[in-house]
């Protein structure tokens, strides 16, 4: 399947995680610290796997929104909320995440069913297919 790409943007960082990352649009800087778990005296300052919660969340959202029509659920109060863990082995860093989804009022079977259809469309789920362990959970 040949892909037609529909946007690029293009982020900067210096310093790594104690550094400051930059849209290349300048509508967004950002001071990036290492998690105040692993350096207890860090300075304050976004990490990058609250950053890659934020845009995982946000893209698994529109993919339910997307797909909520044919599911039959009303998706306009859907709540998404993506945790991001970074788990060390004896050798390297991973990353695990849980995708949890909330809509009130609507039937748990259908909004499950709506998550897992969902998780197949979103493009970050796409991205971490095989390489970033996901659970998926219907509150």
């Amino acid at each position: 399947m040949a892909l037609t790409p529909l946007m690029t943007t293009h982020a900067t960082t210096r310093g790594g995680r104690d550094g400051r990352t930059s849209l290349e649009d300048g509508k967004m800087v950002l001071g990036m610290s290492l998690p105040k778990a692993l350096a207890p005296g860090a300075q304050d300052g976004m990490n990058p796997e609250q950053l890659f919660a934020m845009g995982w969340s946000s893209c698994f959202g529109q993919a339910v929104i997307a797909l909520s029509k044919k599911h039959g659920v009303d998706a306009s109060r859907a709540a998404v909320t993506c945790a991001v863990t970074l788990n060390k082995d004896e050798t390297s860093f991973a990353l695990t995440a849980e995708i949890t989804v909330s809509i009130p009022g609507e039937d748990a079977a259908k909004v499950k069913a709506l998550v897992e259809d969902a998780h197949q469309i979103c493009p970050y789920s796409k991205a971490t297919r095989g390489n970033v362990p996901v659970t998926l959970t219907v509150a």
